[in-house]
C-alpha cells in the first residue's frame, strides 16, 4: 500500500499542520519507505509464535509492607514554622483568599 500526496495532505490536515509543497513531497517519500521496510515483516514465519498481551514478561517488583518504627510526633512538629496542637498547620490553598 503506497501513500501518496493527497493521503499525507489529508493526515497533514487531520493534524492542523500546514506544509510546503516540498515538504509533502519528502514526507510522502519518507512515509513509503516506513511501510516498505514495515512490509518485511510479512515476510517472516510467526506461525509457532504465541500472541503476547505484552513483550516483556515481568513479575511483581514490590517490596514486603512491613512496619517500621516512625518519627515521634514531637519531633516532628519541633521545626515547624506553625502547628496546631498536633498538626502542621499551613496556610489555606483551596478556596481561600
Amino acid at each position: 500500500m503506497a501513500v501518496t500526496k493527497k493521503d499525507v495532505e489529508y493526515i497533514a490536515e487531520l493534524a492542523r499542520l500546514k506544509f510546503t509543497d516540498e515538504e509533502l513531497e519528502k514526507f510522502t517519500g519518507q512515509l513509503n519507505e516506513i511501510l516498505s521496510y514495515v512490509e518485511k515483516l510479512n515476510e517472516l514465519d510467526t506461525s509457532n509464535v504465541e500472541p503476547l498481551s505484552h513483550p516483556v514478561e515481568g513479575s511483581n517488583v514490590f517490596r514486603e509492607d512491613i512496619v517500621k518504627p516512625s518519627i515521634d510526633r514531637e519531633d516532628a512538629l519541633r521545626n515547624a514554622p506553625d502547628r496546631n496542637e498536633l498538626f502542621f498547620k499551613v496556610p489555606k490553598v483551596i478556596g481561600g483568599e
